[in-house]
């Protein structure tokens, strides 16, 4: 039986030792895929002065897909390849905005099949509608999927998350369905979903959605705060996650995104090492699942 494809996201690692070398450190613990991390090398973002600014960076620059095609065979030297990536967020601003379809085009020409843009979390249906729905012909004409992801934002006063676009389970439903696209589909952030304040779950998520799910981001947390930690090493309780993703049928890769843990570590060989075993073995337990 072919196993499931178990990936990670890079954009962790990446500022410290740059994207080839992340891959090929990525490829070495054991993955067999990549998540195209897309932040600091392609905009800038303040958060405490919410201001964007052109990255030193070769994606920020017009030789965008040349180093995006060297980053593939780069993979492909290793045995490994791309199977999604990440666009720069907050969306709502328009300096990220205008570089979606340059993330797009990237993702295309990296070798992944799905691209998660994060909604405008405080904006309406309508509103990110109209975002998703400008960029869904660019999409289909590279290949790419846009993913939507389960998103947060914090009360300051109560000390928990609360919900915005997408946060729970049928609010995410009911974004998915407006756009009734084959081309727009859902990431589920298993961390986000586990937040305290937002009244959902990984597992109502996932059954919701059902075969709208064609992506992951797998971290863990302590079901309050969001810790992007490795996983089974926190609060998340994973098996019921894995029976429910069986359920549904469900037919895509699962990407890490214990992001936090990966930057936080000096040891990056040995840190990504674990977090494949995390992810190898939460994969495992799907593929043995009747």
């Amino acid at each position: 039986m072919k196993k499931r494809i178990v990936s990670t996201e890079i954009g962790s690692i990446a500022p410290k030792i740059g994207e080839e070398k992340a891959i090929e450190l990525v490829a070495k613990a054991g993955f067999d895929a990549f998540d195209m991390s897309m932040f600091k090398n392609v905009i800038n973002y303040a958060w405490q002065t919410k201001t964007v600014t052109p990255a030193n960076h070769p994606l920020a620059t017009t030789e965008y897909l040349k180093f995006a095609r060297k980053l593939k065979q780069v993979a492909k030297d290793n045995g490994i390849f791309c199977n999604q990536s990440h666009a720069p967020y907050p969306t709502v601003l328009s300096g990220i905005r205008d570089q979606l379809k340059r993330c797009i085009e990237i993702t295309a020409e990296v070798g992944g099949k799905i691209c998660v843009i994060h909604p405008q979390e405080q904006k309406t249906l309508e509103e990110n509608a109209k975002m998703y729905g400008e960029l869904l012909p660019f999409a289909k004409s590279h290949g790419v999927k846009i993913a939507t992801e389960n998103m947060w934002d914090w009360d300051r006063e109560k000390d928990q998350a609360y919900r915005v676009a997408c946060s729970d389970h049928e609010s995410f439903l009911e974004y998915i369905k407006e756009l009734n696209d084959d081309y727009f589909v859902a990431c589920l952030d298993i961390g986000h979903a586990e937040m305290r304040g937002l009244d959902t779950s990984a597992v109502k998520m996932i059954k919701t959605l059902g075969n709208h799910l064609q992506a992951l981001h797998i971290h863990d947390n302590d079901k309050h705060y969001d810790s992007h930690g490795l996983p089974m090493t926190m609060s998340i309780e994973f098996d019921p996650i894995i029976r429910a993703l069986k359920e549904i049928g469900y037919k895509g890769d699962f990407t890490l995104e214990c992001s936090h843990y990966l930057s936080g570590q000096e040891d990056v060989e040995g840190a990504l090492k674990k977090a494949y075993d995390a992810v190898r073995e939460l994969a495992d337990k799907f593929d043995a699942l009747n």
